[in-house]
């Protein structure tokens, strides 16, 4: 006769439920589905809201770091918006309703929040009314949620709300510092909270609501504006004195000087998010995948920007003082061609990006040059363009009759668009001066790097090549 082992005896102590509650926890019925997606559109209709006004303000907003504080928390709620329509889709089928538009009430919050005025008015709205607001909506769902039938909802909004701080953060210290410099109406905000008080609360769980105030600024909706805009550290946005492409890709200059081309064309790449979050804009009628990860990739240049920022930091760089980063790129595709042209330059740019002479090229010289900061940008740059690429494809070329007909497209597009170089000089906007002698002149000095003459003599500008050495087109 066979052996029969006993089964072992149950070990005391172990956790009930897989860790997500006790017991007596789960024996309260928590919500039903019905009531948590409805809970749940409406957090979805307040965050894809935001994100939209966030990526509206980008462009003309002259703060850099509001742009880039824009751009990530834009990234962070696009993140959310996508979660919830992932576990909607899960508990609901079609028509799931989340194109829907969220009660009257709460829709004039909303569009008060789009139609402020200024930094200042937006990032009180934003962080201390209407994402303070949200992030209490989530905490409540959290807490009503059954805690096993539920968990993934969950789930979901336990790591929201962990964006949501760090949203908070860091947005509450922007609007501190605005508010220093100028004051919000106080009347506008109580205007939001009493509007998200008629819609029965943010989540619509209130069982009282007042009656709705009256609009205020968006009386008149605030119309995207798709010029680019800069503090005063950018004293000379339309220098194109200085062609970092061609110093960088002249395999004849060393590659010491060649780490402070490399944080100018990161920082300069502040023109991308300026850019593409006009594509987003003015592109209507595509899924919220395409939205979500254009967001992405206008948060990955971003990034980019700030990595140049720190490299510059790194070397001692004072980069307002020396270097001319200029917005003649988002400003030129913005205002001269399409939507569509935009992406199709852009996609056509990052594949130039992709053979050995690009972003491969520029980390090899980050290695040569020695600098261990410069090596991890130029690694995360490259592996974000790869990310890119394959967004280009998914969202441009498969609209396109080929992917040659696509590259084509971008090429034309750019060769259209006019820099009005003399123009720019003769209406005393620049002097297109050549800013890269006094700058390797300062490194030198400050880095100990015996002087070149040959790189000191560096005086290759954009006014017949493009950033990939092609003939340009300007006027004048």
């Amino acid at each position: 006769m066979p052996f029969t082992p006993l089964p072992p005896a149950p070990v005391p102590g172990l956790p009930a439920l897989a860790g997500l509650c006790t017991l007596h926890q789960a024996t309260a019925p928590g919500l039903s589905v019905d009531a948590t997606v409805a809970r749940l559109k409406r957090l979805h209709a307040v965050a894809r809201a935001l994100h939209g006004v966030l990526i509206a303000r980008v462009t003309d907003e002259p703060q850099y770091e509001l742009k880039m504080l824009y751009s990530h928390h834009a990234w962070l709620l696009a993140e959310f918006v996508s979660a919830i329509r992932g576990r909607v889709g899960e508990m609901r089928e079609p028509p799931l309703g989340l194109e829907d538009p969220p009660p009257a009430a709460l829709q004039l919050a909303l569009d008060e929040v789009a139609a402020a005025p200024d930094g200042t008015h937006l990032c009180a709205a934003l962080y201390t009314v209407l994402l303070p607001t949200l992030d209490e909506a989530c905490a409540a769902l959290h807490a009503d949620a059954h805690p096993l039938a539920d968990a993934p909802t969950r789930h979901l909004l336990r790591h929201a709300r962990l964006d949501l701080a760090e949203a908070l953060t860091a947005g509450r210290q922007a609007a501190q510092a605005l508010a220093a410099a100028s004051e919000p109406s106080a009347s506008w905000l109580e205007v939001l909270h009493l509007a998200m008080a008629a819609a029965h609360g943010l989540d619509g769980t209130a069982s009282e609501a007042p009656p709705c105030p009256a609009a205020r600024f968006s009386t008149t909706p605030r119309p995207y504006d798709p010029v680019p805009r800069r503090d005063a550290r950018f004293s000379d946005p339309y220098n194109m004195g200085v062609n970092a492409e061609a110093f960088i890709y002249d395999t004849s200059f060393p590659p010491e000087p060649k780490l402070l081309m490399l944080a100018y064309k990161r920082l300069r790449e502040i023109d991308v998010p300026e850019m593409m979050a006009s594509i987003i804009v003015e592109t209507t009628g595509k899924p919220w995948g395409y939205t979500r990860d254009m967001t992405r990739q206008l948060w990955d240049e971003a990034r980019h920007a700030m990595m140049g920022e720190v490299l510059f930091a790194d070397l001692g760089v004072d980069w307002p003082a020396l270097v001319r980063v200029n917005f003649t790129w988002s400003l030129g595709l913005n205002t001269q061609i399409t939507a569509l042209e935009r992406h199709a330059v852009l996609y056509f740019i990052e594949q130039g990006l992709m053979p050995r002479h690009g972003k491969r090229y520029e980390w090899e010289i980050a290695q040569a040059a020695g600098s261990p900061l410069a090596i991890t940008f130029q690694d995360y740059d490259w592996a974000d363009e790869v990310l890119h690429a394959r967004i280009g494809k998914q969202w441009y070329v498969s609209a396109m009759p080929s992917q040659t007909e696509a590259l084509r497209a971008g090429d034309r597009a750019w060769s259209r668009v006019l820099m009005d170089w003399t123009a720019w000089q003769r209406d005393g906007l620049t002097t297109h001066e050549n800013w890269w002698p006094a700058l390797y002149a300062d490194a030198c000095q400050r880095l100990g790097w015996t002087p070149d003459p040959r790189v000191a003599a560096f005086d290759t500008s954009y006014a017949d090549q493009r950033a990939d050495l092609k003939s340009v087109s300007h006027s004048g």
